[in-house]
């Protein structure tokens, strides 16, 4: 099966990305499917954070690269036997569940060793990869690589979805909503009638925020160093607004949450927002953090404030999510008009803008940009 692909080759932080173009539009080779395996036509696409953190070095990977891990397609084609069938639709993650592993059976698959034994790889779970150009292998993005026409990918990597909604809206739920809304809900915990603050209004903070509405939170303080966010965060349900870049933004929030916030959720990915997160967490509040700063970056913690004030600083992956489950369950959310992410969609591109995309997302100037196919 001939596809193209976006292709990076090279780590670089030249921007504009625009003009230095980091991801290759190449036309490339997919292997059939191997047994457990699926060939998938990808309908749409979304450029995440976790995307362009590949390209700047934030996150190294190994070369050369077929980006793109967040996405939703349909089954063309199956590898041995399967659930699926040719036509079904499918949401895409990142962290496919190998079923067996410690993680697995405690009902913690995004957790799974396997998958990020493959993942670093940059191979599927069966091993290797199933992507050539000019005969040469090219390594998979978190088993998806979906910035292309087709690919083949594991089908615990698949979760089947109805075909009733545009493709361009279901794109953002297999990492976006699963990550923003399952941070709130099944890592901290959200209760009824707490108070949250979101802490980087990019495409996971803004779904967080609408995860958190629909979780019951009773006040929402949205917080982001651009303040051209500020009404769109309010447009979609924030009760304030707070500058990042304030010296007085922790007291600020403190003030309006009176003492400080329930749940403070971090999305920005650098230390100065996982501090102000830490900062504006009340005694016996959760803070939790669902970004991917550069590995470098390291944080001093209080212990003894963190034990006297009985607090929590928790870790989120994946949003502690159940795909299989969850996927399926924020889509009737979004039907039923409680879990409006479309909202956050700002730019729906062809594949070939890809690096314009990249670069609206360096700049701050898009939320949800969205890849859509064909």
């Amino acid at each position: 099966m001939k596809t193209r692909i976006a292709q990076l080759n090279q780590v670089t932080q030249s921007r504009p990305y625009s003009a230095s173009k980091p991801l290759q539009i190449l036309d490339a080779e997919l292997d059939t499917p191997k047994a457990g395996e699926v060939l998938v036509k990808i309908l749409a696409a979304g450029v995440c954070h976790s995307d362009l953190s590949v390209i700047n070095g934030d996150r190294p990977r190994d070369l050369p690269l077929a980006l793109g891990h967040e996405a939703v397609g349909e089954v063309v084609d199956v590898g041995g036997q399967s659930d699926l069938k040719p036509g079904q639709r499918v949401a895409m993650v990142f962290v496919p569940s190998c079923g067996c592993c410690e993680y697995c059976d405690e009902g913690r698959p995004n957790l799974c060793e396997p998958a990020l034994s493959a993942a670093s790889a940059g191979e599927l779970l069966n091993g290797g990869s199933r992507i050539k150009v000019n005969r040469q292998p090219v390594r998979h993005h978190l088993g998806i690589s979906c910035f292309s026409d087709y690919a083949v990918c594991d089908r615990r990597s698949l979760v089947a979805i109805d075909s009733d909604i545009d493709p361009s809206i279901q794109a953002v739920f297999g990492c976006a909503v699963l990550t923003g809304c399952g941070s709130v809900i099944h890592t901290a915990k959200l209760e009824v009638g707490e108070s949250v603050a979101i802490i980087g209004l990019g495409g996971v903070g803004l779904a967080a925020m609408l995860g958190a509405r629909a979780a019951g939170a009773k006040q929402i303080i949205a917080v982001d160093a651009n303040p051209d966010k500020a009404a769109f965060a309010m447009a979609m349900g924030a009760d304030h607004f707070v500058d990042a870049r304030d010296p007085d933004a922790a007291a600020q929030i403190r003030s309006l949450s009176r003492g400080g916030v329930h749940v403070a959720a971090e999305f920005a990915g650098v230390m100065p927002a996982m501090q102000l997160a830490i900062d504006t967490t009340r005694r016996g509040g959760r803070t939790v953090t669902a970004a991917l700063p550069n590995a470098n970056d390291r944080l001093p913690v209080d212990i003894a404030a963190l034990v006297a004030q009985e607090r929590s600083i928790l870790g989120s992956y994946v949003g502690s999510c159940v795909p299989s489950r969850d996927i399926p369950n924020f889509i009737e959310l979004f039907k039923g008009g409680r879990l409006p992410v479309d909202q956050m969609i700002t730019h729906r591109i062809g594949l070939e803008d890809i690096n314009v995309a990249m670069e609206r997302l360096a700049a701050g100037e898009a939320v949800r940009q969205i890849v859509v196919m064909g």
